[in-house]
């Protein structure tokens, strides 16, 4: 399986997302191979988290086993954790997704603490957008998180965001149990896709395009035209996603 483990639907008022919507993206993943594509809503993301989380649950039951679903964690509302929680076993989540930028709230912060700690309690992986310099989400601070949070799993979104750090996060991933490199973002290239493989190891590493911010052809692209062994780009491509999700993998499938 080709999965691609960052995706969003929806528009953003400060990106143009010439495709916003779930059938656009389900039919050009079909097109180059990409079988599942973990999204989060960027309504719930930017607006409102709960009703974006709703969104994107029923863009995932209109495509079942084709799209999984990234509940996004909103540090602000006091009661996020428990509803959150409440939509861990719906058919098709994967997760938590935070994006400590956006809500301008430090990865570290104690407010992210509640999602963290059900994550490891349910055994869900978390993707947490990573920019390297922020004050939110500098790679660092997300490897603190998973040194303060024993049994985490949390992908680096972007790896980083910035090549001037990707370099640093391929190290802390290496050197911390729990912390994995997603690859989505245009300025990550094949070239630096195999750097990162070599300093962190294939199995920390996941594919992910940024969909639908970005185009899902140019992202896979890059994973396909690197100079990867063949069982670096498989692992890469989907199985280190599909041995961290386990059977929240496309249960409908």
């Amino acid at each position: 399986m080709i999965i691609d483990a960052h995706g969003h639907v929806g528009g953003w008022d400060q990106f143009l997302v010439p495709q916003p919507s779930a059938d656009w993206l389900v039919a050009t993943s079909s097109r180059i191979g990409i079988d599942v594509t973990g999204i989060s809503h960027l309504v719930a993301v930017g607006y409102d988290t709960r009703l974006g989380n709703r969104l994107a649950l029923a863009e995932a039951a209109r495509f079942p086993g084709r799209l999984g679903v990234w509940l996004v964690a909103d540090p602000h509302d006091p009661d996020g954790p428990r509803v959150a929680d409440d939509l861990l076993d719906t058919p098709g989540v994967w997760g938590f997704k935070l994006h400590p930028d956006t809500h301008e709230c430090p990865v570290t912060d104690s407010r992210y603490g509640p999602y963290l700690r059900r994550a490891v309690e349910r055994g869900v992986p978390v993707l947490s957008h990573s920019q390297t310099r922020s004050p939110y989400s500098d790679p660092a601070d997300l490897a603190e998180v998973v040194d303060r949070h024993p049994g985490l799993t949390l992908l680096a979104g972007h790896a980083g965001l910035w090549q001037d750090g990707f370099v640093r996060a391929a190290e802390l991933a290496a050197a911390h149990d729990g912390l994995y490199l997603e690859i989505c973002g245009s300025r990550l290239t094949a070239r630096w896709l195999e750097r990162l493989v070599a300093i962190a190891g294939a199995e920390r590493v996941l594919f992910g395009t940024d969909a639908t911010f970005l185009d899902p052809r140019a992202g896979l692209g890059k994973v396909v035209n690197s100079r990867l062994s063949a069982h670096e780009r498989d692992l890469v491509l989907g199985g280190n996603a599909a041995r961290l999700l386990g059977a929240r993998l496309n249960p409908e499938r």
